[in-house]
């Protein structure tokens, strides 16, 4: 029986952020796209997202949502038949960057949520191409609907997030590490890094992407996670740029 598909957005993302394999992999498997709202702490957002999950499910991440992706499986992994982590971390945050995040909370709670998407996070996360003012468009889309609060909750649990090294190294389904190779937030030796602590991952470079793969580049996106789907074993790790 083909395992339900769970699928985590992004910081200041929504279902969108998936639309290209959504409508690829929803005629064929139950999908769904699980809110990332659920309190200030990984732990609580990981929470809301097991209390809406089906009993056993692949799950997939990408930035944030691979972060709580990583929590999720510290806490379920008998439920967990295959992991997906995308354009992500799983390292605690940096004291510096903790304290960065505090002058963008003061102005999203002033306001200037637009300015703060604009200025200091999204525009610099994509690969140059001819759909990247679309694909900001979308993601300031996406910031507005989710909203001022959302932001400052999302930014106070990357704030306490906790190293995830330690259940990287326990995963023991099917897993693929995937990152656009322009990605300046979370670089492809991170994901190297990733990769190699995880048994028998596979590891996917995607070309002409940034942060958000699933929108720069769907086609190849969407195949590396069909391949992932297919998997019905572990095997040894491997690297393929899509």
């Amino acid at each position: 029986m083909t395992e339900p598909l769970m699928l985590l957005p992004g910081m200041m993302c929504d279902a969108r952020l998936w639309g290209p394999q959504l409508a690829a992999f929803s005629p064929r498997r139950a999908v769904q796209v699980a809110p990332i709202t659920g309190g200030e702490r990984m732990s609580a957002i990981a929470e809301q997202v097991i209390a809406g999950a089906p009993e056993r499910f692949a799950l997939a991440g990408l930035s944030m949502g691979g972060i709580v992706a990583m929590e999720v499986y510290r806490r379920i992994p008998e439920r967990i038949t295959r992991i997906a982590l995308l354009d992500t971390n799983p390292l605690a945050e940096t004291p510096a960057v903790a304290a960065a995040r505090e002058p963008q909370i003061v102005a999203a709670r002033a306001s200037r949520l637009d300015q703060v998407m604009q200025e200091e996070m999204k525009p610099n996360y994509l690969a140059p191409g001819q759909n990247r003012a679309d694909v900001l468009d979308l993601v300031m889309d996406m910031a507005r609907n989710l909203g001022p609060d959302v932001f400052v909750a999302q930014s106070r649990a990357l704030q306490r997030r906790p190293d995830q090294q330690a259940v990287l190294r326990r995963i023991s389904v099917p897993a693929l590490v995937l990152c656009g190779e322009h990605d300046v937030l979370c670089p492809v030796r991170r994901h190297e890094f990733m990769a190699d602590l995880i048994p028998h991952a596979t590891l996917t470079l995607i070309p002409d992407a940034g942060h958000l793969p699933t929108l720069e580049q769907p086609a190849a996106t969407t195949a590396a996670l069909q391949a992932w789907l297919d998997q019905d074993h572990t095997g040894g790790r491997t690297t393929a740029h899509a």
